[in-house]
């Protein structure tokens, strides 16, 4: 079986020091463990939920800072895009492209996205079955590009919560392509009548832990090392002195299975 792959970093690029802090912690925890690390970091957040609330510093800035993490630590970076005519300017920065589920029917978006030759990882929307998301992948597929993801992040349940199908990831590798679990934004609350995205953290780990009882290819875990005082999505982001100890309960677990 393939060697797993670790999508973290921060939320959102927020200076030009702690997505270094960040990405030398995890790389250095995969390194040990045997794990294939990609830098994540969006270079804006266009979808907060009230209009003050922090989107990101200046967005070639927050690019080249991606990038520069990237060439420093020898690893490959991912940042989300949200409109047709990101892909081509943050396919310049970095090598995988994120589409953000809310907009995983988006045409255009998929098509510019998968026309940059960029691998592609498409977050399943918190509307969308896992069946559904093969007209997502199909529309990236006929771009000729081959290298397309599929990430689970839980189902929307009530006006506030998500709930995480565990026939998931099972559904979504019936697709033939990798399949990544958010262990991050499936533990969300959204849509709190505050503005404030909620989160439940404790749960990251058994996100992780199932999602690989399962056979996720790749996780995805947003860390910081003070999530209370992170500009966006603190309440969900993982300590980061946590990380290592999930990471290794989930190769424990992957040995067992699979070796």
């Amino acid at each position: 079986m393939s060697k797993l792959f670790l999508i973290a970093g921060p939320c959102v690029v927020e200076n030009d020091k702690t997505p270094f802090e960040i990405g030398r912690k995890v790389k250095g925890i995969c390194d040990e463990l045997g794990i294939d690390y990609i830098f994540k970091a969006s270079f804006k957040k266009a979808n907060r939920t009230k209009l003050n609330s922090f989107t990101g510093i200046e967005k070639e800035e927050a690019m080249a800072i991606i990038q520069a993490v990237g060439k420093e630590l020898g690893v490959p970076t991912i940042t989300d895009v949200h409109e047709s005519y990101e892909p081509a300017i943050a396919a310049k920065y970095v090598d995988y492209l994120q589409i953000p589920a809310f907009l995983c029917r988006q045409t255009d978006l998929l098509l510019a996205a998968g026309e940059t030759g960029k691998g592609v990882n498409i977050k399943k929307g918190q509307f969308m079955s896992p069946e559904a998301m093969k007209f997502s992948l199909e529309k990236v597929l006929s771009t000729g590009n081959k290298n397309v993801w599929l990430c689970e992040r839980g189902f929307s349940f009530g006006y506030e919560g998500l709930v995480v199908d565990a026939t998931a990831i099972t559904r979504l590798k019936k697709h033939g392509v990798p399949v990544v679990m958010d262990c991050t934004h499936s533990v969300q609350q959204p849509n709190k009548a505050d503005g404030v995205t909620g989160g439940n953290p404790e749960m990251i780990e058994t996100m992780a832990l199932s999602a690989i009882a399962t056979g996720a290819d790749g996780l995805f875990i947003e860390t910081h090392p003070d999530p209370a005082n992170a500009l966006s999505d603190g309440q969900t982001m993982l300590p980061i002195e946590k990380l290592e100890g999930i990471l290794r309960k989930v190769m424990k677990v992957r040995k067992a299975l699979y070796s």
